[in-house]
């Protein structure tokens, strides 16, 4: 069977740069070859420029164009008769993006189910907790769990199942009090937190799946018990062991999942994460990556999520990253390495695209005013065709700047580069005129990639006095 042939879209700056990378792959289960469509910059090449330069007939299997390129890849697939796809935005990305199956990793399965707390529920009036359902459904929600608190009165209860339940919702009631749960299953609810071996006859009372706890805490006796008499009841349950907080058993109650696992191989079970997440002072992110990789080991495939703490604001985003990459890479019997950058929401694994030499023979080539600004090891590099700058400290750059009064410059240079100075001391990746990446961390609005972007605020000037000539400089299309 012959190999796969992928051709490479590129432009005359990043040419060199992308034959040293592909070079550098050595044996690889594709062929490649590079097309110089005569351009600088190929990621600001429009469709049609592409359509009018790339040689035909296409002999690859598959074209690759800079990530950050908005042509139309259906548009070109159908006139060139060959599939065209985005690779990465940073050439430094390339080999990950070539390696496992040839492309980015399918994210969009996973095998656990979560069920999001709304902890104090009983206050908020009915319109308010459909919103806010509606919000937590966006992030990852599967499960819109309603917490009861001690002793205070929930008199809205069924009307708030039925209204979740009418808005999509799939709804559970976390309560200690026995009537709020037969209350809950008799309005409908899916699922009752929790019920022993004490109070399992509930279940009888509806249609909802109760998730199993021991009667007294640490009883594993207990939610045997409990588990025996729900199979004998005939009824489906989860099983909780119940995670406990650091300094107070955590460490034990891992084992109990562990041992709860052992004992009943065949049973879905139910971990929730707010003992650690909550009640520890650090990013949850990690945290929520290591729980995770303990619950696939182990096939728990039900998660409980509480957001009180303003620390864990994006934890349900970050458990539905957590579960797809996770799912993914025990898939492909992984690390779970090289699938999403989600989770990375303080450092990068890569926060450089370019060396310091890399940048030195880039700012060579420069043949314009416009400043560019880029990251390497070595610090922040400022350049255009009459300077190259490196500092650490955003500040020591601007005795370099010359924007002839020009304020709206001096705002975006000075925004720009202090944004730079965040990711270089953090370690993130920077991208000028683009956001910083902070994963889940921080939402970011979804790219158009088939949208060119507006001009910087450089182009922006330069167009003001030449209309077009700018972008026509930038592409390198009218030289």
């Amino acid at each position: 069977m012959a190999k796969p042939r992928l051709l490479f879209l590129t432009g005359h700056l990043a040419r060199p740069r992308l034959e040293r990378i592909l070079s550098g792959l050595g044996a690889a289960d594709f062929d490649w070859a590079i097309a110089d469509i005569g351009v600088k910059v190929a990621a600001l090449a429009t469709g049609e420029i592409i359509e009018r330069r790339l040689p035909r007939p296409v002999e690859a299997t598959q074209v690759v164009l800079p990530g950050r390129c908005r042509a139309d890849l259906d548009r070109l697939a159908a006139s060139f008769g060959v599939p065209f796809v985005r690779g990465p935005d940073e050439l430094a990305d390339l080999p990950a993006f070539l390696g496992r199956k040839g492309g980015p990793p399918d994210l969009s399965r996973h095998a656990m189910r979560i069920f999001a707390e709304i902890v104090d529920a009983t206050a908020h009036p009915v319109e308010a907790i459909v919103e806010r359902a509606q919000r937590m459904r966006g992030e990852g929600a599967d499960v819109i769990d309603l917490g009861c608190l001690p002793d205070t009165p929930f008199p809205h209860l069924e009307a708030t199942i039925g209204a979740l339940k009418a808005a999509g919702h799939r709804v559970s009631v976390d309560s200690a009090n026995p009537d709020e749960l037969s209350r809950a299953t008799r309005a409908g609810a899916d699922y009752l937190l929790s019920l022993t071996e004490e109070t399992l006859e509930i279940a009888r009372e509806g249609d909802a799946v109760p998730i199993l706890v021991p009667a007294v805490p640490h009883d594993m006796g207990s939610l045997d018990r409990a588990i025996d008499k729900a199979k004998g009841m005939g009824i489906d349950f989860i099983a909780d062991a119940i995670l406990d907080p650091i300094h107070f058993g955590f460490s034990a109650s891992l084992v109990r999942y562990h041992e709860l696992r052992r004992r009943h191989p065949d049973i879905s079970i139910l971990m929730g994460t707010g003992n650690l997440t909550e009640l520890t002072d650090a990013d949850t992110s990690g945290i929520t990556a290591t729980l995770l990789g303990i619950c696939s080991e182990l096939s728990i495939d039900n998660l409980l999520i509480v957001h009180v703490s303003p620390h864990t604001r994006a934890t349900i985003a970050e458990h539905d990253a957590a579960r797809r990459m996770l799912f993914a890479a025990r898939e492909d019997n992984a690390l779970p390495r090289g699938y999403s950058n989600a989770l990375l929401q303080v450092h990068d694994v890569n926060p450089f695209a370019a060396t310091p030499d890399e940048l030195r023979e880039l700012a060579a080539t420069i043949k314009d005013r416009n400043y560019r600004i880029e990251t390497a090891e070595d610090g922040i590099h400022l350049y255009n065709r009459d300077m190259h700058e490196v500092a650490t400290d955003a500040f020591e750059l601007f005795p370099h700047i010359a924007v002839d009064g020009d304020t709206g410059h001096a705002f975006y240079l000075g925004a720009e580069l202090q944004k730079a100075e965040i990711a270089w001391r953090l370690g993130k990746r920077y991208a000028q005129d683009a956001p910083l990446d902070f994963g889940v961390g921080a939402q970011r609005d979804e790219e158009d990639r088939t949208r060119l972007e507006e001009a910087g605020h450089t182009l922006k000037a330069k167009k003001k006095n030449t209309g077009t000539a700018a972008a026509a400089d930038e592409t390198g299309e009218g030289s």
